[in-house]
């Protein structure tokens, strides 16, 4: 069974840090590529980073989370972390990885593009 296991969200204060885990059963990320995305309440779904390990490895960022978020992936354990620093209030969503090409403007969270986890809340309180 293909299948993506996210974990790590949770609650903290401005400021502070989470780092989210996907774990991949299944497939591979080095040929997928994968994505970090998020959907806020009564905000579209919105991708937040994006590897194409599948390409040349480049990693893409919304300018909103560039130089506080870092999406890294280990291949020997097929799992990616999004490591999120100097977290806001506006960081506050639904957190979601998905396998396959980058969706720049994804319809919905979940998409029907690739292959996501489950996803994972993240609240930031200010």
């Amino acid at each position: 069974e293909v299948h993506l296991v996210e974990s790590g969200g949770g609650s903290v204060q401005g400021g502070g840090s989470l780092r989210l885990s996907c774990t991949a059963s299944g497939l591979a990320f080095d040929v997928s590529g994968v994505g970090g995305y998020r959907q806020a309440p009564g905000n579209e779904c919105e991708v937040g980073s994006h590897i194409r390990s599948e390409v040349d490895g480049s990693t893409y960022y919304r300018a909103s989370v560039k130089g506080r978020f870092t999406l890294s992936q280990d291949n020997a354990k097929n799992t990616v972390y999004f490591q999120m620093n100097s977290l806001k209030p506006e960081d506050t969503a639904v957190y979601y990885c998905a396998a396959g090409p980058p969706i720049l403007v994804p319809m919905a969270c979940p998409a029907d593009i690739g292959l996501w986890g489950q996803g994972t809340q993240v609240s930031v309180s200010s």
